[in-house]
């Protein structure tokens, strides 16, 4: 049999959304003619990244609780029922074999009515510390594959698997398209290319950093891609010159990725997977501002490895020029944390997956 159908649910940012479209093309490249249903929330960023990746979305009114006393707080129980009601439709419309869950709001309402009907659902966890939507509906998977040990703090033990984190396939081997790279973005092949990412939403504290060190950066012969977010486009754009080439996001990560000689990032669970596989060096800005500080653990975990650099928010004044400074000098300290961070990678996460997936369309 090769006509399966699959629901993917998972979104709200890149983080949820590009790990349930890699497992989507990994299926897809097993079996060509299954039919794929993603699932979103209405208002979110995946409404427009699942369609440009090419697959069909349906959306949910659906969205998170605020940590405030809000309008949106008061209209969640009317959301979570509409969506409920809607996501039973088309899990009984669509009638997946599997049902895969990677994290986000409308990833609730889904998975709980496809496990309400039966359908074996699979969860995927990003993160070292699991999000409450993932928690909730762990007793409904079948499966959990996650990317860190522990993970039987918030998960059933024998649910548990460790997979990894799927990361997009283009990014497997970034090198190939060094000189594409450098013409699209219109850079010098000669100059040190610094990559600038705040996470799919943006990062308002690492744009104001990068604003700051503009003339840092231009005094030592450093050439930007600097992707700031769409929220902050508008603010940052006049900063686009031949030197510094600003976007609110960029579509050709793999092009990012080949041009960069030093990363500036978040250290949310996916971006630190895709770095791994990059292996180019790193220096990590984890937000402070994520459940149990998790950013700041998974940097933590590479610099103890020599597999990364890290500045916390409240020492950037203090330390950042000091410490890219030292990396962009040392050839030998850039080679260093490349060849550490690249042994951590786990390029076939995507594929441990779907072999799970697999075996509970077999069983």
């Amino acid at each position: 049999m090769d006509n399966y159908r699959f629901i993917l649910s998972g979104g709200g940012t890149g983080g949820h959304i590009y790990p349930a479209i890699a497992i989507a093309d990994e299926l897809k490249l097993r079996h060509p003619n299954a039919a794929f249903l993603f699932v979103g929330a209405k208002d979110r960023m995946e409404m427009e990244k699942v369609p440009n990746a090419g697959y069909n979305i349906k959306g949910l009114w659906i969205s998170g609780i605020q940590r405030k006393l809000t309008l949106k707080n008061l209209m969640f129980p009317f959301k979570l029922i509409s969506s409920l009601i809607s996501a039973g439709k088309i899990v009984t419309k669509f009638k997946p074999h599997v049902v895969i869950g990677t994290g986000g709001f409308a990833s609730g309402p889904v998975l709980k009515m496809a496990s309400r009907k039966g359908i074996p659902c699979v969860l995927q966890e990003q993160n070292s510390y699991a999000g409450i939507t993932n928690k909730l509906l762990a007793k409904h998977a079948a499966k959990i594959c996650v990317a860190y040990d522990d993970m039987e703090r918030f998960f059933p033990i024998d649910k548990i698997v460790k997979t990894g984190n799927p990361v997009r396939a283009d990014l497997i081997d970034p090198i190939q398209h060094v000189n594409k790279a450098y013409e699209f973005f219109d850079l010098d092949p000669e100059k040190v290319t610094l990559l600038v990412l705040g996470g799919s939403l943006g990062a308002r504290r690492v744009n104001q950093l990068i604003e700051k060190e503009l003339d840092f950066f231009s005094k030592l012969g450093i050439q930007l891609i600097w992707q700031c977010g769409r929220g902050y486009y508008e603010e940052y754009k006049k900063f686009h010159t031949t030197n510094v080439k600003v976007y609110d996001f960029l579509n050709k990560m793999n092009f990012a990725y080949s041009a960069a000689d030093i990363i500036i990032s978040r250290a949310g669970a996916s971006s630190v997977s895709e770095l791994c596989i990059v292996g180019k060096p790193v220096i990590f800005i984890p937000s402070p501002n994520v459940a149990e500080d998790h950013q700041s653990k998974n940097a933590r975990s590479l610099v103890l490895k020599q597999a990364a650099l890290m500045v916390e928010e409240n020492d950037l004044a203090d330390k950042f020029e000091n410490v890219f400074s030292d990396l962009n000098k040392s050839k030998d300290s850039r080679k260093l944390l490349s060849e550490n961070i690249k042994a951590l990678a786990q390029p076939d996460a995507t594929k441990n997956i779907v072999d799970e997936i697999e075996y509970l369309l077999k069983n």
